[in-house]
């Protein structure tokens, strides 16, 4: 009976005993600096890096945009296996609207007069032909120009090859300047205007500031140093940051990045909202593999003769697309994440006393004493009085 009693008392005291903190004071001062650092390094990392340099205690919207862009500038080829010719925007920026990108012409493959007839396909393995029978008729080679005839016919005076169906004359896209067409495309300008807003904290900007007007605009022209405000770009600056040559790049084409960082801090003290540029090329450049190199497209004019004859001047398109690509994140104070931060820095803290407690059990010549001072079990007065009266009575 007496045991089931004691082992009754024994569980209600291990479910119900209540343990409190006991102030401990250890006059060692390894011990204390270990404590003071780690407060220390807690403290540095939630005021210094989560407060200052991610500013947890913002809410945070990303960015809407809209961009678009307005090309001018003239150029004037004389060249000697094309006609003398005057360009301006509407020749070399195709199409004159883009969603966030544009196109300046550089140079290009012109083939004039096409009429849709028939004519002996450009020489290769698939092509070539000794007589009719080689050329199978009504086959579509995707890789060819046109719909055979089932014709052999004669390229050259030493070679033939299948007839086909298509604009004639075809084109020979091999015949590339070497030097680009429109070598002065590199000193076209370029205005771009960009709205943004933050819906959630209704914050709305554009790249062309309130104290710019139209008197500036017609003589600023964008320079990191002296004007990084100007929204008019000189492509050929553009370019030389992206790490590039225009004339190199401009002979194939290619894909340029205009980027516009619009990361503000939206807080009364801060409020700072400036668009940042920077340019880089986006296409590959591979100096080893570099097959079928930088940007181009196809494209027609079409026209009519005096007869009645559908004629067109099919033009190989080589040059620039500058795409504009627009990002961004705001910040402002909001109470929500000030508090789930406070409260997770306090966490943090009351951690530190864990450290040091380790350290001073774990790592201090006197832990053994340390550890039987740190946990002590509280025996009430009554106990102790029956339990030296039973020691008496007993010894009696």
């Amino acid at each position: 009976m007496s045991k089931s009693t004691g082992s009754c008392q024994g569980f209600l005291h291990h479910v119900f005993d209540y343990e409190t903190p006991k102030t401990l004071i250890i006059p060692s001062i390894r011990v204390g600096f270990v404590f003071r650092f780690t407060q220390f390094l807690v403290l540095l990392y939630v005021v210094g890096y989560v407060c200052v340099v991610q500013k947890a205690y913002q809410e945070t919207d990303s960015v809407i945009s809209t961009v678009t862009t307005k090309v001018k500038g003239f150029a004037f080829t004389n060249i000697s296996d094309m006609e003398p010719r005057f360009w301006d925007v509407v020749d070399y920026n195709i199409p004159p609207q883009g969603d966030g990108s544009f196109f300046v012409l550089t140079n290009v493959v012109m083939t004039p007069g096409q009429t849709q007839s028939r004519c002996a396909e450009l020489p290769n393995p698939s092509t070539i032909c000794v007589d009719d029978c080689d050329c199978v008729e009504g086959y579509n080679d995707p890789r060819g120009n046109g719909i055979r005839t089932g014709l052999c016919e004669n390229y050259s005076s030493i070679v033939k090859t299948c007839e086909v169906l298509s604009w004639c004359p075809l084109e020979i896209d091999t015949n590339l300047p070497k030097r680009a067409l429109l070598a002065e495309a590199e000193n076209f300008t370029v205005l771009i205007k960009n709205s943004i807003t933050y819906p959630k904290f209704n914050f709305h900007k554009r790249n062309i500031l309130s104290h710019i007007n139209s008197t500036y605009l017609k003589r600023c022209e964008f320079n990191r140093k002296t004007d990084p405000n100007c929204p008019i770009f000189r492509l050929k600056h553009i370019v030389s940051e992206a790490g590039e040559d225009f004339q190199d790049m401009a002979v194939k084409g290619g894909v340029l990045g205009i980027l516009i960082d619009w990361s503000c801090n939206l807080d009364w003290w801060a409020r700072k909202c400036y668009p940042k540029y920077t340019f880089r090329r986006l296409d590959n450049k591979h100096p080893v593999n570099n097959v079928a190199p930088g940007y181009n497209f196809r494209f027609a004019k079409y026209y009519r003769t005096a007869e009645g004859e559908e004629v067109r001047t099919l033009i190989k398109a080589y040059g620039i697309r500058f795409d504009v690509i627009v990002f961004g994140t705001a910040g402002k104070f909001g109470i929500v994440p000030t508090i789930v931060n406070l409260g997770a820095a306090l966490s943090f803290l009351s951690l530190v006393p864990m450290v040091a407690d380790w350290f001073m059990l774990t790592c201090m010549k006197k832990r053994e004493l340390y550890s039987r001072q740190k946990s002590t079990y509280l025996v009430e007065e009554s106990e102790v009085e029956s339990a030296s009266m039973s020691t008496t009575y007993g010894t009696q």
